[in-house]
């Protein structure tokens, strides 16, 4: 499991038919301290998260293992909406 910002969105017309009635939200991996650190990521979204939240997210197989995206062609699920995030006693990020 990794950490993400929502950044954005992405439509896509003409697509897998599996994918159909799914929303793709564009990520930015960050790191312990909550700065952006890696690329830019596509996501499914699973919990109905917004641009500028901060979210957990999987890739790889593990994205197909939540009731939204089981048996469907994706690399990566956003699966929870952080609401706080401490480091060593200190408060990192707050919704």
């Amino acid at each position: 499991m990794l950490l993400g910002r929502v950044t954005g969105t992405l439509v896509a017309s003409q697509k897998e038919p599996l994918m159909n009635g799914l929303t793709l939200l564009v990520l930015r991996q960050l790191g312990v301290d909550n700065t952006e650190t890696g690329g830019y990521v596509v996501a499914v979204d699973a919990v109905g998260a917004g641009v500028g939240e901060v979210v957990m997210y999987a890739s790889g197989s593990s994205a197909r293992q939540t009731s939204v995206t089981q048996n469907r062609p994706c690399d990566a699920v956003v699966m929870a909406i952080v609401d706080t995030w401490d480091l060593d006693g200190e408060t990192i990020y707050t919704k």
